[in-house]
């Protein structure tokens, strides 16, 4: 059978990438279409060990700056050439890919949901636009129907939490499963004894409201570890004017791992799908201080495996670390309680789901 992987576009190493990865070792893809590829070559065979060829659109032309075309994704996601003797197309979205066409009306498209779509255009656009919302709001909803009708596209859709099940149907009025992504939980392994700092890693997206958490730690002086890369980088950098505060931009999963293993505790700001992070820092038996809303609800264990602040802003995060301080956790529990969200579970439950559904 022949197999055909969609995604939005490969730049960072991130969670999603995580679980194409997986997806990836589950099904060995034929061919592989993304709207665009400037993903580091390294991280990329990591992906696809089989170095498999990644097709890409006319955006490719504009390098790291695609995404200043985003009115251009719709149109262009539906030029990309799948094979017409491809009978499966798994796609991954968390923008555009869930709006690929067949070549042929036999094929299986299954859509994986990353997160809700294209979140800029819907719940977080005055986020991302800042200042310059008055002035697009007014073409969102034409965003917004165009997504709306991708949507319908794939015969079925698989999302990666609750949270993003209940947007799907809110927003598109499709039914969807839940299966939970994949954690490489052997790479974060336990460890007992925690050091006196705190961790926040990912990539350095608007949403993931990293300035908030330097902002809390501005006021707290306590030492912070930040890990990660992406187009928020420097800013976060301009706003830390506390030398408690370290950047230490991207780094590979032994690294990654080594710091969270000997953090006090994970940090999480922002409201995600679901949160691959806060899963691998639990695994090493590190308790989660998380904002009470997202996928992370599902996976964070209140006042055993972490702890919730009920408000996004630096004021609530430090009075949740204040009481987090107090609290005698054991370390061991929290570890354990990671250990359901494994890439085994991932490959047996989307193995089945598909084969199910496969003509």
């Amino acid at each position: 059978m022949k197999k055909a992987l969609v995604v939005d576009w490969l730049d960072k190493y991130g969670g999603a990438e995580k679980v194409i990865q997986t997806l990836e070792e589950c099904f060995t893809f034929d061919e592989v279409h993304a709207l665009v590829d400037v993903m580091n070559t390294t991280e990329k065979n990591k992906m696809f060990p089989k170095k498999q060829k990644v097709q890409t659109t006319n955006l490719q032309l504009f390098g790291s700056k695609f995404r200043f075309l985003y009115p251009f994704f719709f149109k262009t996601i539906k030029q990309l050439k799948i094979s017409n003797d491809v009978q499966l197309i798994v796609s991954s979205s968390h923008s555009v890919a869930k709006g690929v066409k067949k070549s042929n009306l036999n094929q299986l498209h299954i859509s994986y949901f990353q997160a809700p779509n294209s979140n800029y255009i819907w719940q977080d656009a005055p986020l991302y636009f800042k200042k310059a919302y008055p002035l697009v709001k007014w073409i969102l909803p034409i965003f917004r129907k165009w997504d709306y009708n991708d949507a319908q596209n794939p015969d079925f859709i698989i999302c990666n939490s609750k949270f993003v099940q209940n947007w799907v149907k809110k927003n598109y009025n499709r039914e969807s499963t839940v299966i939970y992504p994949p954690v490489n939980l052997q790479a974060f392994p336990f460890k007992e004894v925690k050091q006196d700092f705190y961790v926040i890693a990912g990539r350095m997206a608007t949403i993931k409201r990293f300035d908030l958490v330097i902002e809390a730690f501005n006021i707290n002086k306590k030492r912070l570890i930040v890990i990660g890369d992406g187009e928020e980088l420097k800013h976060l950098k301009s706003i830390a004017n506390s030398p408690n505060i370290e950047f230490l931009g991207f780094q590979n999963v032994d690294v990654l791992s080594s710091y969270l293993q000997n953090a006090k505790a994970f940090i999480q700001m922002g409201v995600e799908g679901f949160g691959i992070a806060a899963i691998e820092a639990q695994s090493c038996g590190t308790p989660v201080i998380c904002y009470k809303k997202g996928g992370i609800i599902e996976t964070v264990n209140d006042n055993k495996s972490g702890l919730f602040f009920a408000e996004q802003n630096s004021e609530s995060l430090n009075k949740c670390i204040e009481k987090f301080e107090k609290i005698q956790w054991n370390h061991r529990e929290i570890h354990e309680h990671a250990q359901q969200f494994s890439e085994k579970k991932f490959r047996e439950n989307i193995l089945q789901f598909i084969n199910l559904h496969l003509k």
